[in-house]
């Protein structure tokens, strides 16, 4: 779809669809998601311009079908993949991806850590047809052998260049950690549960000097310029837990990343911002107040919130809670959770699962925020139950495949999907079956405001 899209701006000297925003130019890209949307192509071209809305298109990665993040937009949701020091395989996270796609994931992060990294990032850049985003600091530290002491802002540059002529389309930059912060974590229950924050506080620690991609930015923005890769600007002091929620060491973060980002604005590279990962359901929509106005209302894109810290196991339902009330009130993109988190690395079943919840979580936000046409498909299903029509309704199910199963389970006939019934009521007790019969045996009774009277006599 991108390829001669790409040919035709080859010769421009800054390809990023912030620039072309703020050149008043509608890029195909543009266009092509505004259909999708059904929002007005001149109306995501300002919030493009302006900043509120991202289009994460790597001009490298040619077959990626293009999607934008941002108030403007649906709600999105991201899964994460990638292999582990002690289990990496690239069919197996190539089985992640197709698990990805299938089940509607609308960015893919490989967050691998084992293996041959460049070819796994190679193989599912390939496979993808959604933005694939990165954390850098993985295969930086990596390449030095595990040794943190090692790392290089030369070497950190080669490796963020290395995955942008890739195709990545958007990377997780730790760069609002400063050294000044470190007192404000010793304060902390968990202290840093983002492991791309925690090597920085390592490596700062060591060589008592300030973060490296804080001070290496302007090079790593002209990266990001060169091959139209978006910053996803990392939260690497989010709280890991309820205690930590909201305090002095996220927020202080969070106002460098709102300063991160009109750096980033003046050399029209795309940002969003990253948002925490446990905070109080009470506390939530503050969290999205705050990043709005310390971050000039970039795009926000969080980490469930987990809204208890005693879900292991079902981390996807108490993140996804989070995450629909994050959506609500104003996070563009939901970063999921699957059954593993705290506990292992995911397997493609645990990604299903992840996935499904946040594809729940962000369709309520949706709703939520009046977002026009999205509740038309619950609507749909609302008919296709109240006229049992069964294959209907696996259907418009966000998971046709677990619908059907659940079904089958009790009633595997292909004679049960015209049945006016399902196991749970049986044909004798279904509530719409008789209110359909009251309906058809009384209707005209039922509409007389006689009745209303008498009630309210």
């Amino acid at each position: 779809m991108r390829e001669k899209w790409i040919e035709d701006r080859k010769s421009d000297r800054v390809r990023t669809q912030m620039y072309y925003a703020k050149k008043g130019i509608i890029t195909e890209e543009m266009k092509y998601v505004a259909k999708i949307e059904n929002i007005d192509p001149e109306l995501l071209r300002s919030e493009c311009a302006r900043g509120r809305c991202i289009i994460p298109a790597n001009v490298n990665h040619r077959h990626q079908i293009p999607m934008a993040i941002g108030m403007a937009a649906s709600c999105k949701i991201n899964a994460n993949i990638g292999s582990s020091a002690l289990a990496s395989d690239i069919s197996g996270e190539i089985e992640k991806v197709d698990v990805c796609l299938k089940y509607g994931a609308d960015t893919i992060m490989d967050l691998s850590t084992g293996g041959d990294l460049d070819s796994i990032r190679e193989a599912v850049i390939a496979h993808s047809t959604v933005p694939i985003g990165t954390v850098p600091m993985y295969q930086i530290l990596h390449d030095c052998n595990n040794k943190i002491e090692d790392l290089t802002i030369e070497k950190m540059l080669e490796v963020i260049e290395k995955q942008a002529k890739q195709g990545v389309s958007y990377f997780t930059i730790h760069a609002g950690f400063l050294l000044r912060f470190m007192p404000h974590v010793a304060k902390r229950k968990m202290g840093i549960v983002s492991r791309g924050g925690s090597l920085m506080a390592a490596w700062m620690m060591h060589y008592h000097r300030e973060n490296p991609f804080y001070e290496a930015y302007d090079a790593i923005l002209d990266i990001c310029q060169k091959y139209d890769v978006a910053l996803s600007l990392g939260d690497s002091l989010r709280p890991g837990c309820l205690h930590d929620a909201s305090d002095e060491a996220q927020l202080s973060e969070l106002k460098v990343l709102g300063e991160l980002t009109l750096r980033a604005w003046e050399k029209d590279v795309q940002v969003m911002i990253e948002g925490p990962g446990h905070v109080p359901l009470n506390q939530i929509e503050r969290n999205m107040k705050l990043e709005r106005e310390y971050c000039h209302e970039a795009p926000f894109y969080i980490l469930g919130p987990l809204v208890t810290d005693i879900a292991a196991g079902y981390d996807h339902i108490s993140s996804a809670i989070g995450a629909a009330v994050g959506g609500w009130h104003g996070a563009s993109m939901l970063c999921y959770v699957t059954p593993k988190e705290h506990l292992g690395l995911p397997n493609a079943n645990d990604v299903r699962e992840g996935i499904i919840a946040y594809k729940i979580a962000a369709h309520a936000a949706d709703i939520a925020r009046g977002r026009k046409g999205a509740r038309d498909v619950d609507d749909l299903m609302s008919d296709a139950r109240y006229k049992f029509d069964w294959n209907r309704q696996f259907e418009l199910a966000l998971d046709p495949d677990r619908a059907k199963e659940f079904h089958d389970e009790t009633l595997p006939q292909d004679v049960f999907k015209d049945a006016e019934f399902c196991s749970m009521c049986g044909p004798k007790f279904c509530s719409y079956k008789i209110t359909q019969s009251i309906v058809e045996e009384h209707g005209e009774t039922m509409k007389n405001s006689q009745i209303l009277s008498q009630a309210q006599n």
